[in-house]
């Protein structure tokens, strides 16, 4: 650990570096999926998937940014290689021969809802550790995942 002054414990700011790498890989494995499927989605609504699937990718990007540079403000190490992110992630391995616009939009929801839910579970470990400025940062992230979660899962909706 790094000095700091921020004054939380360094039992708190080890704990809270914890569940921010983990937060962390699991970001860099979902980005690298919306990639994926940004990269190799086909069909009628490929220019609507293909853009949405890069704005996505470029906030999870953020996301990824901001955790790594929380960790290292709290005087911690972010261990965010793609080696680290492939071991440390709970995601399931996204399917390489997948094309289909929906899909794509089946996988990726999937994994945005179980990103979501183990972020909530990362802001109330942090919350209950007393690190709130973590709660929060995670607090936007999962309002973000939620978002567009709803704008996958849109395409998938359809008026009975």
């Amino acid at each position: 650990m790094y000095k700091t002054k921020i004054d939380l414990s360094e039992k708190i700011r080890r704990n809270v570096i914890v569940i921010l790498n983990d937060r962390l890989a699991e970001a860099i494995d979902l980005q690298s999926q919306i990639k994926q499927a940004h990269w190799n989605v086909k069909g009628p609504q490929f220019i609507s998937l293909h853009e949405l699937f890069d704005k996505i990718s470029d906030q999870v990007l953020e996301h990824i940014d901001d955790i790594a540079e929380r960790i290292t403000s709290l005087g911690g190490t972010a261990e965010g290689t793609v080696a680290v992110a492939a071991r440390r992630s709970k995601l399931k391995n996204y399917p390489l021969s997948v094309t289909a616009g929906r899909d794509h939009l089946m996988n990726l929801s999937t994994q945005l809802a179980t990103c979501g839910k183990a972020t909530r579970a990362a802001i109330e470990a942090a919350d209950s550790i007393g690190d709130v400025d973590s709660a929060d940062l995670l607090t936007g992230i999962s309002r973000d995942l939620d978002k567009n979660l709803w704008f996958l899962e849109a395409h998938l909706q359809e008026r009975s």
